[in-house]
């Protein structure tokens, strides 16, 4: 990828987080990528092809892959707490505003299996986890998928709601959160 094409798709990219796709135009992404129009056109197709490169650069991805949940110690609470612990730090403020950005229905189509494999990394890696957790006898049998989902959508809504409201929702800490929820989740499956 040349200089210009990559000034183009942070450009677009930082727009579309900041501004949603449907207010980008590509006039906004010439001025801040710092070409003219014409440049863009002859870079690009349109608008939906500069975000389709760059969804497809890691840097403008989560950067979240089952890889990172291998540091596990087989035991739930410091485990589950890892795997909160390890999609916080990677799906940023800017990642979330981006993926809402990305949401848009002229090309959702095309970005959301992209958007999607954040999410899919996250539950495969935690449902793997949770039946090698059986296997050694350290959690019945019971739904994993149920219980992937429940820690994701904890994990996600928290997420989600930091990058929308910063500190102004809730005051508690990130961590703070992570143990408490965790806490309480490894309670309520134990009395299963």
């Amino acid at each position: 990828m040349d200089e210009t094409s990559q000034k183009i798709i942070d450009a677009t990219m930082a727009l579309v987080r900041d501004k949603g796709y449907v207010a980008t135009t590509t006039k906004d992404i010439a001025r801040l990528a710092g070409v003219n129009e014409c440049t863009l056109f002859r870079k690009f197709k349109n608008k939906k092809d500069i975000i389709l490169h760059g969804v497809e650069q890691e840097k403008w991805r989560g950067n979240l892959t089952p890889e990172i949940f291998k540091n596990v110690q087989w035991e739930l609470q410091p485990d589950l707490e890892m795997f909160m612990r390890e999609y916080m730090e990677r799906i940023t403020p800017d990642f979330v505003r981006l993926s809402i950005g990305l949401r848009a229905p002229q090309i959702y189509a095309e970005t959301a299996p992209l958007v999607m494999k954040v999410p899919q990394a996250f539950l495969s890696s935690l449902v793997q986890y949770f039946g090698e957790m059986e296997s050694r006898g350290k959690l019945p049998h019971l739904d994993f998928e149920c219980l992937a989902m429940t820690i994701f959508s904890s994990t996600f809504g928290y997420t989600f709601l930091s990058a929308s409201f910063d500190q102004n929702l809730s005051k508690v800490s990130r961590e703070d959160y992570i143990r408490q929820s965790v806490a309480t989740f490894v309670q309520g499956i134990s009395h299963e």
